[in-house]
């Protein structure tokens, strides 16, 4: 199973949706993110420095998410982890070449609207983490008041973003909703969200380069 997104890689080319080929003859196969933890794990990939960071980190950044990109468009599960990131599950992170901010622009598009849970089953996490609830983040937060963030997603199982994105629930008095799910989008949709995106970012940022110059 190949994927072929100039979209994706970033190059100069002109619009392009990922094509992929289903059959199965990847199955097994190492993805980028489980191969390369130190990428998508970093902290940079988990909470985006603000335009206020430092130039330094803020290209540390852009070289990450650039490094990601690269690993994503040639990843055999690119199109089942994009739909799963942004039509069935609210994740925080980079995932299937996407920011948390983008795969937002995206279900704007789509008119979805993905109950928040706490099944990170995408990518890295696929088969070693488990779902946990919001009160469960709560007690052991409680329990453990000198842990480290880090620490609690360990000691729950989940990813570090889980822990921070119910903490964020928290402090704001909040506690996940249950709605009745709207119909999901169909793949072909997302994938069209992803281009309109993407290629919408790049001329903002083609603009903000000419201006400057």
């Amino acid at each position: 199973m190949t994927v072929n997104s100039a979209n994706l890689a970033g190059s100069g080319g002109s619009s392009s949706r990922a094509a992929v080929d289903t059959s199965s003859s990847m199955e097994g196969a190492m993805t980028g993110c489980i191969a390369r933890p130190d990428i998508f794990q970093h902290r940079l990939m988990e909470d985006p420095p603000p335009a206020s960071a430092t130039r330094r980190t803020r290209e540390r950044y852009e070289q990450l998410v650039r490094e990601a990109k690269a690993l994503c468009a040639s990843c055999p599960l690119f199109t089942d982890c994009l739909y799963s990131a942004v039509a069935q599950h609210d994740v925080s992170g980079f995932v299937a070449g996407t920011t948390a901010a983008q795969r937002r622009s995206m279900r704007n598009l789509l008119d979805v609207e993905v109950q928040a849970d706490d099944f990170d089953q995408l990518a890295g996490a696929r088969g070693t983490r488990r779902p946990v609830s919001h009160e469960e983040v709560l007690r052991l937060r409680t329990q453990y008041p000198n842990d480290s963030l880090e620490s609690l997603a360990m000691r729950l199982g989940c990813s570090l973003s889980t822990v921070k994105r119910h903490l964020r629930r928290a402090r704001r008095g909040q506690s996940p909703a249950v709605k009745t799910p709207r119909p999901r989008p169909q793949v072909s949709a997302v994938l069209d969200a992803f281009d309109t995106v993407v290629d919408q970012q790049r001329q903002q940022r083609r603009t903000g380069s000419s201006r400057v110059a």
